[in-house]
Protein backbone atom coordinates (compact mmCIF):
# COMPACT_ATOMS: atom_id res chain seq x y z
CA UNK A 1 0.00 0.00 0.00
CA UNK A 2 1.06 3.27 -1.03
CA UNK A 3 1.74 6.03 1.57
CA UNK A 4 1.36 9.67 1.02
CA UNK A 5 1.00 12.89 2.88
CA UNK A 6 -1.67 15.89 2.43
CA UNK A 7 -0.61 19.52 3.05
CA UNK A 8 -0.81 23.06 2.14
CA UNK A 9 2.43 24.20 1.30
CA UNK A 10 4.68 26.99 2.84
CA UNK A 11 5.19 30.61 0.97
CA UNK A 12 8.36 30.90 -0.02
CA UNK A 13 10.38 33.19 2.10
CA UNK A 14 10.95 35.70 -1.41
CA UNK A 15 7.31 36.60 -1.22
CA UNK A 16 5.44 38.19 1.19
CA UNK A 17 1.90 37.90 -0.06
CA UNK A 18 0.10 34.68 0.50
CA UNK A 19 -0.47 33.72 -3.21
CA UNK A 20 -0.27 29.91 -4.07
CA UNK A 21 -0.63 29.09 -0.69
CA UNK A 22 -4.12 27.94 -0.89
CA UNK A 23 -3.83 24.30 -2.65
CA UNK A 24 -3.50 21.10 -0.99
CA UNK A 25 -0.65 18.91 -2.21
CA UNK A 26 -0.83 15.38 -2.26
CA UNK A 27 2.48 14.13 -2.28
CA UNK A 28 4.10 10.51 -2.28
CA UNK A 29 6.67 9.31 -0.17
CA UNK A 30 9.38 8.02 -1.32
CA UNK A 31 10.28 3.90 -1.03
CA UNK A 32 14.08 2.56 -0.47
CA UNK A 33 15.93 5.92 -1.01
CA UNK A 34 19.85 5.39 -2.21
CA UNK A 35 22.85 7.00 -2.21
CA UNK A 36 23.91 7.07 -5.97
CA UNK A 37 27.59 5.86 -5.90
CA UNK A 38 28.96 8.13 -8.40
CA UNK A 39 27.88 11.75 -7.42
CA UNK A 40 26.77 11.00 -4.21
CA UNK A 41 22.96 11.84 -4.14
CA UNK A 42 19.98 10.36 -3.11
CA UNK A 43 17.88 8.36 -5.47
CA UNK A 44 14.87 5.83 -5.61
CA UNK A 45 13.83 3.31 -8.43
CA UNK A 46 10.45 4.87 -7.58
CA UNK A 47 9.23 7.36 -9.99
CA UNK A 48 6.02 8.11 -7.65
CA UNK A 49 8.14 10.09 -5.44
CA UNK A 50 8.34 12.50 -7.56
CA UNK A 51 4.63 13.36 -8.40
CA UNK A 52 2.85 15.58 -6.89
CA UNK A 53 -0.97 16.14 -7.23
CA UNK A 54 -2.58 19.79 -6.71
CA UNK A 55 -6.52 20.09 -5.20
CA UNK A 56 -8.34 22.87 -4.80
CA UNK A 57 -9.71 21.55 -0.76
CA UNK A 58 -8.85 19.16 1.66
CA UNK A 59 -12.24 16.94 1.44
CA UNK A 60 -10.77 16.78 -2.66
CA UNK A 61 -7.71 15.19 -1.87
CA UNK A 62 -8.91 12.96 0.95
CA UNK A 63 -11.35 11.68 -1.28
CA UNK A 64 -8.83 11.10 -4.03
CA UNK A 65 -6.74 9.25 -1.50
CA UNK A 66 -9.81 7.13 0.24
CA UNK A 67 -11.09 5.97 -3.61
CA UNK A 68 -7.18 5.15 -4.48
CA UNK A 69 -6.80 3.06 -1.30
CA UNK A 70 -3.84 5.29 -0.28
CA UNK A 71 -2.50 5.14 3.15
CA UNK A 72 -2.62 9.63 4.39
CA UNK A 73 -0.79 11.20 6.95
CA UNK A 74 -2.23 15.02 7.03
CA UNK A 75 -0.28 17.97 8.00
CA UNK A 76 -2.58 20.24 9.05
CA UNK A 77 -1.41 24.27 8.52
CA UNK A 78 -0.62 26.67 11.21
CA UNK A 79 -2.40 29.74 11.41
CA UNK A 80 -0.12 32.69 11.23
CA UNK A 81 -0.65 35.40 13.92
CA UNK A 82 -0.37 38.58 12.37
CA UNK A 83 0.33 41.84 13.57
CA UNK A 84 -1.31 45.18 12.78
CA UNK A 85 1.39 48.10 12.33
CA UNK A 86 1.32 51.76 11.35
CA UNK A 87 4.43 53.42 10.03
CA UNK A 88 3.85 55.67 12.69
CA UNK A 89 4.54 53.58 15.43
CA UNK A 90 8.20 53.25 14.14
CA UNK A 91 8.87 56.92 15.83
CA UNK A 92 6.75 57.00 18.96
CA UNK A 93 8.58 55.09 21.18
Amino acid sequence: MRKAKIYIPNKSPMQSGLGKTDKWILEYETNDPTSNPLMGWESSNDTLGELKLEFSSKENALNYAKKMKIDYEIIEPKKRKIVKKSYADNFLK
